[in-house]
């Protein structure tokens, strides 16, 4: 049961609070009650009380779960500048990969929800939103875009490793600064931008050749606008997962990974005070970031960085605009 300050216990519930002991003013313990003797007044016990309920998370029928994916869609290309085309090879590779991981993960896929796919592939460097529907095989694409994952042959630079990664309301993620590093680098991005925070993850050092494991804090976020963000679509980070601008605002205004965050702001500040206050959430929001890696799979060979042409030629001059 959560507990917090000004709700009221359900009655019956939990053990009776202790009474405080009672010292005499001298710091003295004080004597026990004579027959007859007044009692000590002491202050009111505090009370715990119930807080409100957190509100279930929506689950749709595949129908409507379609139409709000078709909704984000559309909405996706209007947002999204970086976009870019899927063809029916890449989102087949991408969906038997994804639900690999989500099995060798044991994840509860229980609803539809937006799962977002990470290919760490160097050749590939891409993300792509989809629905995912639980014992359906025709999951729907809704956007992609290039991303960054973990680099090799730099020292302290891990190879982004693959998974399900929760964005957990156990861990409370955090808005960039904006500040810049030593080298003028706004890491993060600009000032606002959301990172995910994914905790602690085991990944491979990429600049030892027998790929020794060590410990990372694996986040998902922005970069630099000016100096990184074109760079995209190329192994670079550090280990985490570097994404648009765009769509991080997009991931943030549509809550498509914040399904537990949505939860605990009913009755956490914290999380009210992170989440944008004009955010329109999708009842398919879930919570999972899915890195795969399709280096191995023979419909994806011919996918590179250079045929990674963006959905629409106007949306090219936008991204160095």
């Amino acid at each position: 049961m959560l507990l917090v300050p000004g709700f009221a216990c359900a009655a019956g519930a939990g053990s009776p609070v202790p009474a405080p002991s009672v010292g005499r003013e001298d710091g003295q313990p004080a004597q026990a009650d004579q027959e007859g003797a007044p009692s000590p007044t002491l202050p009111p016990a505090p009370v715990l009380k119930e807080a409100p309920p957190l509100p279930d998370i929506p689950v749709l029928n595949e129908e409507d779960a379609r139409a709000e994916a078709t909704r984000l869609t559309s909405a996706f290309r209007h947002e999204v500048p970086a976009a870019m085309k899927v063809s029916s090879a890449q989102k087949a590779a991408w969906v038997a990969l994804a639900k690999e991981q989500i099995q060798q993960a044991s994840f509860p896929l229980d609803r539809p929800q937006v799962v977002l796919v990470v290919d760490r592939n160097p050749a590939v460097q891409r993300m792509c939103l989809i629905l995912a529907l639980p014992g359906q095989s025709d999951w729907q694409v809704i956007g992609s875009t290039k991303v960054s994952t973990g680099t090799t042959g730099r020292k302290f630079y891990y190879i982004t490793p693959t998974g399900v990664f929760i964005n957990t309301a156990d861990i409370l993620g955090y808005r960039a600064l904006g500040t810049k590093n030593e080298n003028g680098i706004m890491g993060n991005g600009i000032k606002g931008m959301r990172v995910w925070d994914f905790g602690w993850q085991w990944a491979e050092k990429g600049w030892l050749p027998s790929r020794e494991k060590g410990q990372i804090r694996l986040e998902m976020h922005a970069t630099d606008p000016v100096y990184l963000e074109s760079r995209l679509g190329h192994v670079a980070s550090e280990g985490c997962i570097r994404i648009p601008a765009s769509l991080n605002v997009f991931i943030d205004k549509h809550g498509l990974i914040d399904a537990e965050d949505e939860q605990m702001a009913v009755v956490d500040n914290r999380f009210r005070a992170l989440l944008r206050p004009d955010r329109v959430v999708t009842p398919l929001a879930g919570s999972a970031v899915i890195v795969v890696d399709s280096a191995n799979r023979p419909e994806l060979a011919h996918v590179n960085i250079s045929e990674n042409k963006p959905a629409a030629a106007h949306h090219a001059a936008q991204i160095h605009s």
